[in-house]
């Protein structure tokens, strides 16, 4: 090392006449490297920088690279990625499928949901397809369908999907429904969790947490009830400081970190569809030849098989006998408000209460106050519900059939079932959306269950602080222009060597 770097340095041509002598041309270092006889000053210089200088600051630069990486760096959070979830609503009436997402990570353990996207599945509900074997399961294909395309591919197998049947099924008790129906949920690529029959108390419930969730009262002080008008049950739920004196109306529900106490009762065969069987029913009593129904508009007949009305589990009881269910009734309407709103009231019981008070078929009821959100036809007042049987255009007779009958059942279901009057009845809704999203039970599950799936871990990336990033990329720019430099001595040395050889 000595012997090249004095040659390097002292190179002369009588230095390579010496070391020839000694050791012969090979021994030369300056044989190998330049000629000694033509070395210059400048070239000496230019090879002193590119064997010592450049490979020692490259050498320093990387040493101080390094010490940078070991500076404390940051965890920086990625944006969460969203989780989804499918509900599909199992209506007495009709079936619908929602689709919900909220971000993986949760406050306070609950997901903070939107509706993403829905469908509803063409026919009646699931339970109007009993004896027909696999036409429950295929009329949800498309819905299905549609929720792979509404869901990302990648989520698909994270997501969870829950069937919930209510009255309809809750009447037919139909096992073999369902068990068609899991299967073919079963057969898309998603995480099904169940298929279950809600119970009232279940479905009420989550509507009241639909409800006040959509309307953002979780972050306020006061909640709102919820009144569902189902085609086959009606259920009432509100929080409530009194004591709930049947047990089985209680309910408690914790949300966002707070702890709500409920009373909460379903009325089953007093939804709107079963509650206007049940009229005719009770009007049919002793004549199923011709009967006079007074909430139909005047003039307004119609026929009717037997089966279309005492088939229902409602109504089993009020069969005439004989009974042939092929049989037909004629029906003809009066137009009678006072006899209409007489014989509504008929359906229901208001005697007998084993309680404190009551609403009414002797089930307990506390006292209600605030507002109350009802999923159902859009009314606003009571004096509404009594115009529309009582101005009928001939035109319109035809399409309000139902829509008489129906006005006449909220009414004495709202004022004398559920004890409103014409001071409370003012803070009713009555809506079936809310910020674009679907006011039912469906929304109120999938929140509850929310809080049983496991949260997913937010990505997180490392980060260096400001100065010391920008230090390293100044050290790292200097680097590669050190690099440079070094490879362009380096080319001009070589031309330098060709051009002296």
């Amino acid at each position: 090392m000595v012997l090249l770097l004095l040659t390097g340095l002292l190179c002369t041509r009588e230095v390579c006449s010496l070391v020839k002598e000694l050791g012969g041309r090979r021994g030369c270092p300056c044989s190998f490297t330049i000629n000694c006889t033509r070395q210059t000053p400048t070239l000496l210089m230019d090879k002193l920088f590119v064997k010592f200088v450049v490979p020692a600051v490259l050498f320093l630069f990387g040493i101080v690279s390094i010490l940078l990486l070991t500076v404390s760096i940051h965890e920086m959070r990625e944006p969460p990625q969203y989780m989804y979830g499918v509900v599909l609503d199992a209506g007495s009436s009709h079936t619908a499928l929602y689709i919900y997402r909220w971000p993986a990570d949760k406050l306070n353990g609950t997901g903070v949901v939107t509706q993403h996207s829905e469908c509803h599945v063409k026919g009646g509900g699931i339970s109007s397809y009993a004896g027909q074997q696999g036409a429950a399961a295929h009329s949800l294909e498309a819905c299905l369908k549609q929720a792979m395309r509404d869901i990302p591919p990648d989520r698909h197998h994270r997501t969870p999907v829950y069937l919930g049947a209510t009255a309809g099924m809750r009447l037919l008790n139909e096992s073999e429904i369902l068990q068609e129906v899991k299967q073919k949920i079963k057969s898309f690529p998603f995480n099904f969790r169940g298929a279950v029959i809600l119970s009232g108390q279940e479905e009420g419930v989550y509507g009241w947490v639909t409800v006040n969730y959509l309307l953002e009262n979780f972050i306020k002080v006061k909640t709102v009830g919820a009144l569902d008008l189902g085609g086959a049950s009606t259920q009432i739920t509100f929080e409530t400081p009194e004591t709930v004196e049947n047990e089985l109306n209680s309910m408690t529900m914790r949300l966002y970190g707070q702890e709500y106490s409920l009373y909460t009762h379903s009325y089953l065969c007093y939804g709107k569809e079963e509650a206007l069987h049940q009229i005719l029913a009770y009007l049919s009593q002793g004549n199923i030849s011709k009967v006079y129904h007074p909430c139909y508009p005047s003039d307004f007949t119609d026929v009717f098989k037997l089966e279309q009305v005492f088939d229902s589990p409602c109504t089993v009881s009020k069969r005439p006998k004989p009974y042939n269910p092929h049989s037909w009734i004629r029906v003809q309407g009066t137009g009678d408000y006072q006899s209409c709103v007489g014989n509504t009231s008929n359906i229901f019981s208001f005697q007998f209460c084993p309680f404190s008070q009551c609403s009414f078929n002797g089930v307990f009821q506390p006292n209600i106050s605030g507002g109350f959100m009802v999923r159902g036809p859009e009314m606003d007042k009571v004096e509404h519900t009594k115009e529309a049987t009582k101005a009928v255009s001939p035109d319109l007779k035809k399409y309000l059939k139902d829509y008489c009958a129906v006005a006449v059942y909220i009414q004495v279901l709202m004022l004398r079932g559920y004890n409103f009057d014409e001071s409370s009845f003012q803070n009713v809704a009555f809506q079936k959306k809310v910020s674009e999203a679907s006011v039912g039970w469906a929304l109120g599950y999938i929140l509850s269950v929310s809080s049983l799936l496991p949260e997913e871990p937010a990505g997180i990336r490392k980060g260096l602080c400001p100065a010391a990033w920008l230090g390293l990329l100044i050290l790292l720019t200097i680097l590669l222009i050190a690099t440079f430099c070094y490879m362009a001595l380096v080319i001009r040395r070589k031309r330098s060597d060709d051009v002296v050889s």
